[in-house]
C-alpha cells in the first residue's frame, strides 16, 4: 500500500500536544481503546493519552474492574460490540513476547496465534459496532521485512520469508477487513524500542554498565531503533493524521549497525566495549532461530510514511537519544 500523501498536516505530538480535542473538533476528551495496555509500550501510551486529556480504555483478559476496562476472551472469541459503544479510536498492541521464551514449536504457535486471533476478534467486533471508531492503529513490526543486509527498506518493500516475517504478514492481514469496512487502519511496523525502563535496551544496560558489553556476531547487521518517546509520538500522530493509513515504519530515520550501537552506548556509559559475542555462543544461549531473527538479522528500515506526513522525531539519531543518559 502506498505511503501517506505529502499533503497531510504537519504537527509533532510530543511538542505541540497533537491529537487534542481542538484538533479532533469534538470539544470533548477522546475515548481510546487500548489492547496490550499493561505492556512496555501500552503503559507509556496510557500515560500519554491521559496527559493529553483523553480517556484510555483498557481491554483486559479477566473481569473488568472499573469503567476504564472492557473484558475480552480471545480463546473463546468473545468481545461484546455493545461494550465498545462510544469508543473513538483503537490502538491494538496485544501479542506474546517474542524475546521472552525459547522458540519451541508450541511457543512459536503462541506468538502467531496471540497476534492473529486477537486481531481477528477485535476487527470483527469493530465492524459489528453500530458506530465503529474512526481509526485503528494496529501493532506490527519491522520483522515483516526479514533479513535484508544493507538494503534500504521502506513501506513499499516486500515481505521477508523467515518466521517473524510470516507472522507479521499474517498479523497485518488480520487487520485488513477493518480497512475494507472503512475504518482508517494504520499498520505500525515498530523497530527496536529503546528506553532505560524496558525493552531491548533495558536488557543490555546491565551488561554494558558492567563493562561486559560488545558487538554481537560480526556487528555489521543493521538495527533499526526508535526511542520510546518517539514510538508513543508516532502512535498519537497516527491517530491524529487523517491521511496516514496502511504500513507505517516506526523507526528513527538514522538506523545504526550493531557495532555502531555498541560503541555509542559504551561511550555514553563510559565503559569499554571490546568484547564480542560470537553468533555461535548466542545461538547456544537463546536458540539458533531466535538468536538469528532477534539479534543477528539485518534490517535497515526508513520511516518514509511518518516523514512525509510531517512527523518530527524528538530523537532522530542515536547520539541525541544517548545524550539523555
Amino acid at each position: 500500500m502506498p505511503a501517506a500523501p505529502d499533503d497531510t498536516e504537519t504537527r509533532s505530538p510530543l511538542t505541540t500536544g497533537a491529537w487534542s480535542t481542538a484538533d479532533a473538533g469534538t470539544g470533548r476528551p477522546m475515548r481510546v481503546l487500548v489492547s496490550g495496555s499493561s505492556g512496555f509500550i501500552g503503559r507509556a501510551l496510557r500515560g500519554a493519552l491521559e496527559s493529553a486529556g483523553h480517556v484510555p480504555v483498557r481491554l483486559v483478559r479477566g473481569p473488568a474492574t472499573g469503567p476504564d476496562q472492557i473484558s475480552w476472551d480471545i480463546v473463546a472469541g468473545r468481545l461484546d460490540p455493545g461494550a465498545l459503544a462510544g469508543i473513538d479510536a483503537v490502538v491494538h498492541l496485544s501479542g506474546a513476547g517474542i524475546g521472552d521464551h525459547r522458540w519451541t514449536g508450541g511457543y512459536k504457535r503462541e506468538i502467531l496465534d496471540s497476534r492473529v486471533k486477537s486481531t481477528d476478534l477485535l476487527v470483527a467486533t469493530l465492524i459489528a459496532m453500530d458506530v465503529p471508531p474512526s481509526v485503528l492503529v494496529s501493532g506490527s513490526a519491522i520483522g515483516f521485512y526479514g533479513n535484508r543486509g544493507d538494503e534500504e527498506l521502506t513501506e513499499e518493500s516486500a515481505a521477508g520469508t523467515n518466521f517473524l516475517a510470516l507472522v507479521t504478514d499474517a498479523w497485518e492481514g488480520a487487520a485488513a477487513p477493518a480497512a475494507a469496512a472503512g475504518i482508517r487502519t494504520v499498520l505500525l511496523r515498530s523497530g527496536l524500542v529503546f528506553d532505560r525502563g524496558g525493552g531491548t535496551l533495558a536488557r543490555l544496560l546491565p551488561l554494558f554498565s558492567s563493562g561486559l558489553g560488545g558487538a554481537i556476531g560480526k556487528g555489521t547487521q543493521w538495527w533499526s531503533w526508535i526511542a520510546l518517546d518517539d514510538e508513543i509520538g508516532a502512535i498519537l500522530h497516527s491517530l491524529d493524521t487523517a491521511g496516514l493509513r496502511g504500513p507505517v515504519n516506526a523507526t528513527a530515520p538514522n538506523p545504526v549497525t550493531n557495532a555502531e550501537f555498541t560503541k555509542a552506548l559504551g561511550r555514553a556509559l563510559r565503559r569499554p566495549t571490546a568484547l564480542r559475542v560470537p553468533a555461535r555462543v548466542l545461538g547456544l544461549a537463546l536458540g539458533r532461530e531466535r538468536a538469528g531473527e532477534l539479534m543477528l538479522t539485518s534490517q535497515r528500515v526508513l520511516p518514509r510514511a511518518l516523514e512525509r506526513s510531517g512527523f518530527r522525531f524528538r530523537y532522530p539519531t542515536l547520539a541525541e537519544f544517548l545524550a539523555t543518559f
